[in-house]
């Protein structure tokens, strides 16, 4: 198996597109082990931001990785120029699709025709945004949960991707202290979420049939499956929403799912119930309640 540490991880960067929460999140495992990472950001005040976070916490994680060493970080404001010469670019943009596709047509063209193109996309296939790309041997999703709390990421092929090169990516990801795992087929939602999904959702169906409420639904919950928090709770951190956007994106999908799920959270959002961000949704907060759009 190729050592990416020992040839093109160490002589030519690694980039990541856009400088949200995991994108810098991102970039510090990138980090990791003396590579150089460019983060790239339309908004230079966003991209700088995304470097500080990485500086910052980047000794701590280097401490707890085997050989670990910390690596350099730039930002950049243009595409060409942060691609140039790269030989891994994972996309970590809004979940839309028109963006995602634009981009990877312009990757397609401006980063190194050997080089790897990923999306952290949990919504769409990357079989979905390869319209515009040639070469599409080289594309992947490669979906972080939340490094480095968090160290799995899920490596799935857009249909035609090259098998070498997700094996190669795992191995390189491993050397960086996370925790890969390929899929062996594409599949909406990958391992992770299709789980979680199917909780949230079943929760919902208990509760909208009237079989128990969500304070008791979590109290089971937690009590039998040993963890700290429930899938109420959780739906209202994340925000009802956002819930009710992935339920409807999985019904698009598998037309046989419940209806009943989308239907309470339907009514919860009408009455302005969004979880903690509103200050009330299946739990009310003390937090002051934030307008919503």
């Amino acid at each position: 198996m190729e050592d990416f540490l020992s040839t093109k991880a160490v002589n030519r960067p690694s980039v990541v597109i856009g400088a949200g929460t995991m994108g810098a999140r991102i970039a510090l495992m990138l980090a990791t082990r003396g590579g150089h990472v460019r983060i790239f950001n339309r908004r230079e005040e966003t991209a700088l931001k995304a470097r500080a976070y990485v500086e910052e916490t980047l000794p701590s994680v280097v401490a707890s990785i085997e050989h670990g060493q910390a690596g350099t970080i730039e930002t950049f404001t243009d595409l060409e120029q942060a691609v140039k010469d790269a030989w891994l670019v994972i996309e970590a943009l809004p979940e839309k699709l028109e963006l995602k596709t634009d981009m990877f047509g312009q990757l397609d063209q401006l980063a190194p025709e050997d080089a790897i193109l990923a999306t952290t996309s949990s919504s769409f296939l990357s079989r979905q945004i390869i319209g515009n790309v040639k070469h599409t041997n080289r594309v992947l999703n490669a979906h972080f949960m939340m490094p480095p709390k968090k160290l799995a990421v899920e490596i799935m092929s857009c249909g035609s991707t090259d098998q070498n090169i997700m094996d190669n990516l795992a191995h390189y990801f491993r050397q960086l202290g996370l925790s890969p795992y390929i899929l062996k087929k594409e599949s909406m939602g990958f391992i992770e979420n299709r789980i979680w999904a199917a909780i949230k959702r079943e929760a919902l169906c208990v509760a909208a049939e009237g079989v128990s409420d969500p304070e008791t639904i979590d109290r089971i919950y937690c009590e039998t499956q040993g963890t700290p928090t429930g899938p109420f709770r959780l739906m209202d951190q994340v925000g009802l929403d956002i819930v009710l956007q992935i339920e409807e994106h999985y019904a698009e999908v598998f037309p046989h799912l419940p209806e009943a799920p989308r239907t309470l959270l339907r009514k919860m959002i009408a009455e302005n119930r969004l979880g903690v961000k509103t200050g009330r949704g299946f739990y009310d907060y003390d937090s002051t309640p934030t307008k919503t759009a």
